[in-house]
């Protein structure tokens, strides 16, 4: 352990379990702010469907990368670790600690794992062409392309598909070959959320979403945005637009949300078991066990 570096602690789990109350708790006992590692939190207007913390959460301690940009205009990984990162180190430097939160692995490692992403940008041409192909046909094409990326990502995840593809035909390179691995420059503690409960979590917090208002802020979103909004395509407003244009009803909408969240929190799960080395917390003491690991870590 290297202590004159600055301390990123990290608190990651898969979605819906308890990680924003969490931070606030461990912020609060440690002086430290919140960073945002969520890859839809990150955009404004988002906010029922992304579980993002509420104005009475970000009131109690200070949040970071939440509403960086429209969804109208989404950012690529590269950006978002650019930006994150310039945030970061500003933080550090005033601090020299900082905590970031979120379930997204990807935009994890390219923070503390020293992930490379391609400086790839948006092909909209190549996307709008991509959008067309049958999300089936589409990961049969990035098998051809780069078979290391398909194994990896999800047939449903239709936006990182498309990137990868679009890295491939941007480049000619695979999009796995492309992201090197750089050394952090901080020291790095990484702790785990994985309570026994997921599913009830999961279920109860699908049915507040819809009760808060999750069918006006996906109708919202249509009217600022448009119907086509490549982001309506990911959990929860997916089945509210389907809701809304009247393929689905409400009990069906719900049904499928808890179904593909829960499907969601067994990647983020099997991701974090295979590329990170966390201390998993205890389920009833998660802030103690949290802050003794943190203060064993500061020595």
């Amino acid at each position: 352990m290297q202590p004159n570096k600055p301390l990123v602690i990290v608190l990651m789990g898969p979605t819906a379990s308890g990680k924003t109350e969490l931070a606030i708790d461990i912020a609060k006992e440690v002086n430290s702010n919140i960073h945002n590692i969520d890859s839809r939190q990150i955009y404004i207007d988002m906010d029922i469907g992304t579980a993002k913390p509420t104005a009475v959460q970000q009131s109690q301690v200070n949040h970071f990368l939440l509403d960086v940009c429209l969804p109208s205009k989404p950012i690529n990984l590269h950006d978002f670790q650019s930006i994150a990162k310039t945030s970061i180190e500003k933080d550090l430097e005033n601090k020299g600690l900082t905590l970031l939160v979120g379930g997204s692995g990807l935009y994890l490692q390219a923070l503390i794992g020293g992930l490379n992403p391609p400086a790839v940008p948006p092909q909209k041409f190549l996307r709008d062409q991509l959008q067309k192909i049958d999300k089936t046909e589409r990961h049969k094409l990035l098998k051809l392309c780069d078979p290391i990326s398909a194994q990896r990502i999800h047939p449903e995840d239709s936006i990182r598909i498309i990137r990868a593809l679009e890295v491939f035909y941007a480049t000619g390179k695979m999009f796995s070959k492309e992201k090197n691995l750089r050394p952090t420059p901080w020291r790095v503690l990484e702790l785990g959320l994985n309570p026994e409960n997921l599913i009830s979590r999961i279920q109860c917090r699908t049915e507040e979403m819809y009760k808060k208002g999750l069918i006006e802020e996906t109708k919202d979103l249509i009217n600022k945005y448009g119907n086509d909004l490549k982001l309506l395509k990911t959990i929860g407003y997916d089945e509210a637009r389907s809701m809304i244009k009247g393929k689905i009803n409400y009990e069906e909408a719900l049904e499928i949300t808890i179904k593909r969240t829960c499907q969601l929190a067994k990647r983020q799960k099997t991701w974090f078991r295979n590329k990170h080395n966390s201390k998993w917390l205890n389920d009833e003491n998660a802030l103690p066990d949290a802050l003794t690991s943190i203060y064993e870590f500061l020595g």
